[in-house]
This record gives structure tokens, C-alpha cells and sequence, in this order.
């Protein structure tokens, strides 16, 4: 498969502040990355990198952001109408894929719940047909009966539609089951490069990045 994105030893960060490390990552078509590592390492600093939000030192490269990017004073059919453009994902296709969404089509973004604006942003940014989608923590702050719901979807999204993504988050456990690939980011660098289900096996690993125990909980003090 041809690669759809690629970063080569790239420095980049904010002002006169470096964050990331000659970090060097692909991503191919059709191919799914799960980027991990604990709160403040660099990964969403590489998401702004990708779509050119920061300031490049070195290196080169060849998202539905953390915020709920929704227009809030319009309502949910408003929302998907107003940014679609023509490709396999419409409307009707989203509406399948969240049903929640259906039965609020004409509430306005303000009148939903965290995990429906969350589902919202989702569905905009898949109207929107690109190549890559890019997740910045879309699980975080949900109930978990909407993490179910969002990963199924995801899954589905990935999995079965073949969409190539890239997920940033810090609970490992849930995404190595949705991506192909995983990467660990650790101080601005790649530490961890390799299979999802790699990972998903490799204790130490987990345990030593991220602070997962073998209990699969996330020590206390470690974030």
C-alpha cells in the first residue's frame, strides 16, 4: 500500500519551545495508527503538526480536534449539511452509523449531550470524504455506555470502511483493538513503534509508557 502520510525527523513545537524530537512516523492507505503516551508527551503537539499549527525547527511532513468542532446554534442536519461535500459518506450514512443522531436532527448543538456533540464532530468530519481522519481523544470525558458506542463506531469506521486514521489517546486498552499500528510517544519522541496487537500483548511495555498494570487499570500517580 502507498503511504498516505509521512513525517521524517521532524522538530517542531511552539514559539521558541521544542516539543517533539526528530519523530519519524507512516502511515498508509487504508491503515489505522493508535498514537499513546501520558498527558503533556507531544502527541496532540504532532496532530497540530500534521494539520500546520506549529513551528517547524526540522523535518518534514509529506483531525477532529480535542474541542467539539461543531457550530452550536445550528442544528444537527444543519451541521452535516452545511460541510459536506460530495463521496460515499452523506447524511443518511451517518445517521446509520449514530442513530442518536437521527432522532436529534433538528436539535441544535447546544441541546446535546457531551457524547452527542462528540458524535456530531465525528459525523462532520467524515462528511467532509477525506483520505485521513485524525481523532484527538474522542473517547475523553464520556460515560462509558457512549465509549462503547463511539468505539463501535470507530471500528466500523476503520475496520470495515477501510478509512485510514490516526487516534490520539491514553487509554491504550481501548483503541489497540480498533488500529493496526500503535505508536508511543514518550518526551517528544517515538519510543514504541509497531502492531496493535503487539502492544496489546506487551505488558512491560505498556506498564513502563503508559502505566498500565497487568490488570489493564492505569497506575494512580502516573498520568
Amino acid at each position: 500500500m502507498p503511504d498516505l502520510l509521512t513525517i521524517e525527523r521532524l522538530s517542531a513545537g511552539y514559539g521558541e519551545a521544542v516539543v517533539l524530537n526528530e519523530v519519524s512516523l507512516t502511515l498508509a492507505e487504508g491503515q489505522s495508527l493508535a498514537l499513546l503516551g501520558r498527558n503533556g508527551m507531544g502527541k496532540t503537539t504532532l496532530i497540530n503538526s500534521i494539520v500546520g499549527v506549529t513551528r517547524f525547527f526540522a523535518g518534514s511532513i509529506g483531525r477532529v480536534p480535542q474541542e467539539r468542532n461543531i457550530f452550536k446554534s445550528l442544528t444537527v442536519e444543519e451541521n452535516l449539511t452545511a460541510v459536506a461535500r460530495p463521496g460515499a459518506w452523506t447524511a443518511a450514512r451517518i445517521y446509520e452509523l449514530f442513530p442518536r443522531l437521527e432522532e436529534r436532527r433538528r436539535n441544535l448543538g447546544n441541546q446535546l449531550s457531551g457524547g452527542e456533540q462528540q458524535m456530531l464532530a465525528v459525523g462532520r468530519a467524515l462528511i467532509l470524504n477525506p483520505r485521513v481522519i485524525l481523532l484527538d481523544e474522542p473517547l475523553e470525558g464520556l460515560a462509558p455506555i457512549l465509549v462503547e458506542e463511539l468505539l463501535l463506531a470507530l471500528r466500523r469506521i476503520i475496520r470495515d470502511e477501510g478509512m485510514s486514521a490516526i487516534l490520539v489517546e491514553q487509554n491504550a486498552q481501548k483503541v489497540l483493538g480498533v488500529t493496526d499500528r500503535a505508536a508511543i510517544i514518550e518526551r517528544g519522541a517515538v519510543v514504541y513503534e509497531g502492531a496493535s496487537a503487539d502492544l496489546a500483548a506487551d505488558r512491560a511495555v505498556l506498564e513502563s509508557y503508559l502505566g498500565v498494570t497487568a490488570a489493564g487499570s492505569r497506575r494512580r500517580g502516573r498520568r
